[in-house]
């Protein structure tokens, strides 16, 4: 599986792409709110992270956790806000943070990168709070110019499997436009 370039970290902070993926408004009809504590995992450069930020306001925090460092150092080069907490994973499947940490946990376009995704999504599952609620953004499984080669990507109903499958409840999934698909559930304490 291939890992975003991170030579390539400006173009996602492009107009042509805060069109189609406008980050308030994606992080605000997903149920972020002031005061929470969201963990943006394969946070990049601070697309969501940096507009989370503002959402949350002064007492909620934005973990940014990144395998990269150096995605990491050109999110830090924007003097983010001090409620972003930069953290370097150790490794696709362990995020250096406590156990149920998370209110609001966001996966923008990273599952389809895991060789193992079921451990992903667990390692996921482990930092986020009883009826803490995931996002997940990820490409539609189509053939298209941009984004990752169609065999990498995860079809919505395949996804939706999985997470129901490691005790997941789906609350709402809907296409973004005609390239991405959200998916949006809870942790639910009553399951495994």
């Amino acid at each position: 599986m291939h890992k975003f370039n991170p030579q390539d970290a400006e173009h996602l902070h492009d107009e042509r792409r805060k069109e189609i993926l406008p980050p308030e408004e994606i992080l605000t009809s997903c149920g972020l709110r002031k005061g929470m504590t969201m963990v943006d995992v394969g946070c990049g450069s601070g697309y969501f992270a940096i507009p989370a930020s503002k959402i949350v306001g002064d007492f909620g925090k934005v973990y940014a956790v990144d395998i990269q460092e150096e995605m990491l150092n050109k999110l830090k080069q924007k003097n983010p806000p001090a409620n972003i907490i930069p953290v370097l994973a150790k490794g696709d499947y362990e995020f250096p943070l406590e156990d149920k940490v998370s209110d609001f946990t966001f996966l923008a376009f990273v599952t389809h990168e895991n060789d193992d995704v079921i451990k992903f999504l667990n390692e996921v599952k482990r930092i986020t709070k009883d009826n803490g609620r995931v996002v997940i953004l990820e490409w539609k499984k189509q053939h298209e110019e941009m984004g990752p080669p169609y065999e990498e990507r995860i079809s919505k109903d395949e996804l939706m499997a999985l997470l129901n499958k490691i005790g997941f409840s789906i609350i709402e999934h809907a296409d973004i436009n005609q390239s991405h698909y959200k998916i949006i559930c809870v942790r639910d304490e009553n399951r495994v």
